[in-house]
């Protein structure tokens, strides 16, 4: 046991006196108490740090003892153990900015996220969807991040521009509360129908509904596009065709064919070009080589 003597009570000391001023400040400064807490235990962290660096990683042990019993309960040695985490994760200068932008319970969730790259992407989606804590704690738990193409988290890394189609992810995760039985493309697109917000959500940001099986005519016969969406983000029409095969070459022609239609047909002068989505049982990634466009992303669908 590590006996805490007048030589290592200064980080002590500095901790105490920063919590207890946070305890006060969130009783008064309700809008902000949030930040204020974060940064708290973020400054927190480097003593701890700091501290451990000079008399060993037991200097959590011994200070949490002591501040339960002089400031609360909740600062046991496991809030204190993730004050220190909230500070190794942010630390770095092209990050450290980031640490006041989310509340102490969204990063409740982060800690456990090795990779500094998929928390930043996390940050980001945050901040974008205005996630809470239980939506954030749904992405991370069906991986949204590892499902992202290799060069999508590649732009993400180098800060290139992404289009609508890299966010994407693959697999794409469609609910099936009841455990449907999905043998038709039909029974698909009613599955999704049933809860269509969840799947554009899936599908990325910024995407609102325009209609299902929807008609366009071209020459003297009707055909009807799956689902059409429209992304306000990137000011887009977009096609989403479904299929519950592995992916076959003449289904790209088929959604180019509805896409060159709402070019033409639908678009305003103002927006971008329309994009296509075609979702498939599964991949065959040396066909899609091979009929390639790169306004159509291909993406194979699973059912949770």
């Amino acid at each position: 046991m590590l006996i805490i003597g007048d030589d290592i009570m200064d980080y002590y000391n500095e901790i105490k006196n920063k919590l207890i001023d946070d305890e006060i400040y969130s009783k008064v400064k309700d809008y902000s108490k949030e930040r204020h807490k974060v940064i708290t235990y973020f400054e927190i962290g480097k003593l701890l740090n700091e501290a451990g660096g000079k008399y060993g990683d037991n200097i959590i042990d011994e200070y949490s003892k002591k501040l339960v019993i002089e400031v609360g309960k909740k600062y046991n040695r496991r809030t204190l153990f993730r004050m220190k985490q909230l500070y190794n994760m942010f630390y770095d200068e092209k990050v450290s900015p980031l640490v006041t932008q989310l509340t102490w319970t969204h990063y409740l969730l982060l800690l456990p996220v090795k990779d500094k790259n998929e928390i930043i992407y996390y940050i980001d989606q945050i901040e974008k969807r205005n996630l809470s804590k239980r939506q954030l704690e749904e992405i991370i738990k069906n991986k949204e991040y590892e499902r992202l193409p290799v060069e999508t988290k590649n732009k993400l890394k180098s800060k290139r521009v992404v289009n609508v189609s890299d966010l994407v992810p693959n697999p794409i995760l469609i609910r099936n509360k009841n455990k449907k039985q999905i043998a038709s493309e039909k029974a698909l697109h009613q599955l999704i129908l049933e809860d269509i917000e969840s799947f554009m959500k899936e599908l990325g940001n910024s995407f609102c509904f325009i209609g299902s099986e929807y008609k366009i005519k071209i020459g003297d016969r009707n055909n009807y596009i799956d689902l059409l969406l429209f992304n306000i983000k990137y000011n887009c029409y977009v096609v989403v065709e479904l299929k519950v095969t592995e992916f076959k070459a003449e289904y790209i022609s088929q959604v180019r064919k509805y896409m060159n239609y709402i070019d033409r047909n639908i678009k305003g002068i103002n927006n971008s070009d329309t994009i296509g989505i075609l979702i498939c049982k599964r991949e065959n990634k040396f066909v899609i080589e091979y009929c390639s466009d790169d306004r159509i992303t291909v993406r194979a669908y699973e059912l949770l």
